[in-house]
């Protein structure tokens, strides 16, 4: 996730999308559901970067079910547990969640253990920039066999299922939200695309060196990620001791959960917090960026729990935002004046 580490995955990242393009053009004249086409980059982006792979061609059927067997993970995680209030009934699983959610992890450890026998059996993975894969790391920090550093098969599954969900469903559901938020608003829609005829002119593609110089589209992907954070609770935090905060008392080892999606729409902090605004993000640059220092705008949390892919993630939500707008401008201008 370092920008070293980042960089020397540059070309994952650039063929996915071209590969996106390619797709949607060979769809001319026929229904696209671009929902699937954007989770299947960012999931493919995202696999590229860990192991080499991707699921696109005969295996993007494999991508779908993944994306139904994720919507199905995060609404298990949501849904409210009368286990959780009552910890006395959990031997019970009244309502299934548990059996349910033990069911949707074992698919997702039988794929990624699919993934492992196979590079077991073609060996090490691709090397980017001199170093070796992650996924080929961690399968050599599951075979070092020192109990102090080693990992089991199961952490490793763990580890694998927190990077490609975490990665996958942030840049899926802010691009997602964005693009409805600005066919919503075409004063925004039609905002972005001059910037993009200024930036990209008559080139078809968008390389990830523009994306410094597409400031009007980094608002809006901040003020998308302000009003519709895509873990509006963050992760949970769990004091390692008793403290008092503000004249509360917090028991240790007690979950936290901080509501970003009610701090971010505070009026208190926001002037008409619930229209969409990308202008407000123009003339604020310093404050309220991703590192979490301004609390009133921390989408992707603070301190030490800190998402440590924000600098992945903005890199593919601006760039697949661009390159949809780039590909679809000329039916969007035409669109935008009516």
């Amino acid at each position: 996730m370092s920008n070293k580490g980042l960089n020397a995955c540059y070309e994952f990242r650039r063929r996915e999308i071209r590969y996106m393009v390619k797709n949607i053009h060979g769809k001319i004249g026929s229904p696209i559901n671009l929902s699937e086409q954007i989770f299947l980059t960012t999931f493919n982006v995202t696999v590229n970067m860990l192991w080499g792979g991707s699921l696109n061609g005969e295996e993007s059927n494999l991508g779908i079910e993944f994306k139904d067997q994720f919507e199905e993970f995060v609404r298990l995680m949501v849904e409210p547990n009368v286990s959780d209030m009552f910890p006395v009934l959990r031997p019970f699983d009244l309502q299934g969640i548990e059996s349910k959610a033990k069911k949707n992890i074992s698919w997702f450890y039988e794929f990624f253990e699919s993934v492992i026998e196979q590079r077991k059996k073609l060996g090490e993975g691709p090397k980017m920039a001199d170093s070796k894969d992650f996924l080929q790391q961690l399968l050599e920090l599951n075979q070092k066999g020192d109990v102090k550093t080693s990992i089991s098969m199961k952490e490793t599954n763990a580890v694998l299922l927190n990077i490609v969900t975490g990665a996958t469903d942030t840049a899926f559901t802010t691009i997602e939200w964005g693009m409805t938020e600005l066919l919503r608003h075409p004063d925004k829609l039609r905002r972005v695309i001059e910037e993009l005829d200024a930036i990209i002119g008559d080139q078809n593609i968008v390389e990830e060196f523009h994306l410094p110089r597409l400031l009007y589209l980094e608002a809006v992907v901040k003020e998308t990620l302000r009003i519709h954070p895509p873990a509006p609770l963050l992760m949970p935090h769990m004091p390692s001791e008793t403290i008092v905060v503000a004249g509360y008392t917090i028991p240790k080892n007690f979950n936290i959960f901080f509501n970003v999606w009610a701090i971010q729409r505070d009026a208190e902090f926001w002037e008409d917090p619930l229209q969409f605004e990308p202008e407000m993000f123009l003339n604020v640059i310093e404050k309220r960026n991703y590192k979490g220092n301004s609390f009133d705008f921390f989408p992707f949390g603070s301190g030490r729990r800190i998402c440590i892919g924000i600098s992945m993630a903005e890199k593919i939500m601006m760039l697949v935002l661009a390159t949809l707008f780039v590909l679809f401008r000329m039916g969007i201008a035409e669109w935008a004046k009516t």
